[in-house]
């Protein structure tokens, strides 16, 4: 069940239920593969510099250039290469928080779905 109310900063979402909204990729981020991205802004603050939400990406490789962002992998895997960083190997019960400016290389190995905090 989900039940939130975006005037508050109080809600509660059934993560895996979620029903979410399309969001195209850029075709210049796909590396490989047809992967799709939905996703849905639960909460954003006055300044909208602050956004919370859920996030879902289907099989392929992607690139892209983080926020500053905390998020908790509900389910899927993935591989996200951080340029001149870490790799990291994500799943379910993982959290991640990526830096604002990291340019990534998603590698979506399982439909992957998180819930997200990211600052801008």
């Amino acid at each position: 069940m989900t039940t939130f109310d975006q005037a508050s900063a109080s809600f509660s979402v059934h993560i895996p239920d979620a029903v979410l909204e399309p969001e195209p990729l850029d075709p210049g981020q796909i590396v490989a593969g047809d992967p799709e991205v939905t996703g849905k802004v639960l909460w954003e603050s006055a300044d909208g510099k602050q956004l919370r939400g859920i996030w879902q990406i289907t099989p392929g490789v992607v690139t892209d250039t983080e926020a500053n962002e905390l998020f908790v992998v509900v389910s899927g895997r993935a591989t996200v290469a951080v340029e001149g960083g870490a790799t990291l190997e994500i799943g379910p019960g993982d959290a991640c928080v990526l830096r604002e400016g990291d340019r990534t290389t998603w590698t979506v190995h399982e439909t992957l779905r998180k819930a997200y905090h990211i600052t801008l």
